[in-house]
Formats: structure tokens, C-alpha cells, sequence
């Protein structure tokens, strides 16, 4: 059901504590367009948590570059 993914999408905010913006810009069909935000989320979140092995062996920081 097309109507549960705001729920779902407010469940996966509350339970990971993250801030997530979702713009759904076009579409007429909820179908659709539940189908194009889970796939961009889908993609943002395994961009997110992808280990990048350019960074192999160092410790993420932010200290000297703020």
C-alpha cells in the first residue's frame, strides 16, 4: 500500500535518529512514486554507509579541515 511509506519512512527516522528529506517533485501515480523515493533512498543509504578505500587505515575526522 502506497499510503504506508511515510509511515515507514517516519519509523526509520525515529529509530535511527537521522534527519531525511524527501522531495517528491512529479508523479501522479503514488505507485510510481513511492518507487522512485525508495530507490533514491536506497541508493543515498548504501552511499552513506559505503566504506570508501580511499581512506583505508585512517580514522574519520573532521579536525584541521573546519
Amino acid at each position: 500500500d502506497s499510503q504506508l511509506a511515510h509511515e515507514f519512512f517516519q519509523g526509520f527516522v525515529n529509530h535511527a535518529f537521522v534527519t531525511l528529506h524527501i522531495d517528491n517533485l512529479r508523479g501522479d501515480n503514488a505507485h510510481h512514486q513511492c518507487e522512485t523515493v525508495f530507490k533514491a533512498f536506497a541508493r543515498a543509504l548504501r552511499q552513506a554507509v559505503e566504506v570508501d578505500p580511499r581512506a583505508a587505515g585512517s580514522i574519520a575526522s573532521t579536525k584541521g579541515s573546519l
